[in-house]
């Protein structure tokens, strides 16, 4: 390995963290990632003073631009667009930590533009200082504390703060799986919260909302109704002496918080992430696009 392999390798995981905050997928993250290489493999190592922040400099640039052109296409695609979710059960350093890669906080800064989610994410989660930021983004050290606050208060009124206890969190999910798996009306009712909001993201590739479910007597029958279904699909196949998958359901670590994956012969269909507070779920997160299941088996190395 030369030595612009070398110093890329010491500092890849750095580049893909950033990538993936700055994208909300880790497909595009590692493109990213890969572009970066490519120029960086151009450069002479021993005419760069520092390494990290040179590769952090043009990581954050590539993602810029990609942001961009993602951003239009988000605006044609059919229904709400989520990001990707991944695994972080063995994630363990000061750069990926849980708050700064939460699903709900990746929601948020969907909202935020390109260069208010660079700041953010360069100063809340890398926590560097406002000149290096400055120097990476190419803008003046003031323009860049005003794009920090700015996206910090509108992150702050956007981002819900849900239940942090993870013994509460599993205990509410499992009762909100058995609600749901039983048929259990009154059940799911009881864990719901009344507003309940549910956001379902199915590209246009598999059945899901195309619009925001509010309250809990509409989340609760669509979530039925998706029982149902899986039930009917049993019984075709059992009559016709056809095979049918088993659906999977498994609690795991996504993005730093508890999530629930649901897959069929080994393969993930759909993953959850529930908003729980005071002992209800406040929002519910589906991810069911196939293009986006990728990375929930996706761990740094």
């Amino acid at each position: 390995m030369n030595d612009n392999a070398l110093a890329f390798e010491q500092h890849r995981h750095v580049l893909m963290a950033l990538a993936y905050r700055m994208l909300g997928t880790a497909s595009d993250a590692e493109d990213v990632v890969q572009e970066a290489w490519l120029r960086w493999s151009q450069v002479d190592v021993d005419e760069v003073n520092a390494v990290r922040g040179y590769l952090i400099r043009v990581t954050t640039r590539l993602a810029i631009d990609r942001l961009r052109r993602m951003q239009a296409r988000r605006e044609v695609y059919p229904g709400p667009w989520l990001p990707e979710p991944v695994e972080t059960r063995d994630v363990a350093d000061d750069v990926v930590t849980a708050e700064s890669v939460s699903f709900a906080l990746l929601v948020v800064m969907e909202t935020l533009s390109p260069l208010e989610r660079a700041v953010f994410v360069l100063r809340e989660a890398f926590g560097l200082p406002h000149a290096d930021i400055a120097e990476a983004l190419g803008r003046n050290e003031d323009a860049v504390r005003q794009l920090a606050r700015r996206a910090r208060d509108h992150v702050r009124q956007g981002h819900p703060r849900f239940e942090t206890d993870d013994a509460t969190r599993h205990q509410v999910t499992e009762r909100f799986l058995a609600a749901a798996a039983d048929g259990d009306l009154e059940g799911l009712m009881q864990v719901l919260a009344p507003d309940v909001d549910m956001v379902a993201d199915g590209g246009g590739r598999v059945l899901a909302p195309r619009r925001p479910l509010v309250g809990a007597a509409e989340v609760a029958r669509f979530l039925l109704a998706i029982g149902e279904q899986r039930q009917t699909a049993k019984f075709v196949a059992s009559a016709t002496g056809t095979a049918t998958a088993q659906v999977d359901v498994r609690i795991t670590e996504l993005n730093g918080e508890t999530g629930v994956v649901l897959s069929a012969a080994g393969t993930p269909i759909s993953v959850l992430f529930l908003g729980i507070e005071d002992g209800r779920v406040q929002v519910i997160h589906l991810v069911a696009n196939p293009s986006k299941l990728d990375g929930v088996v996706y761990t740094r190395r």
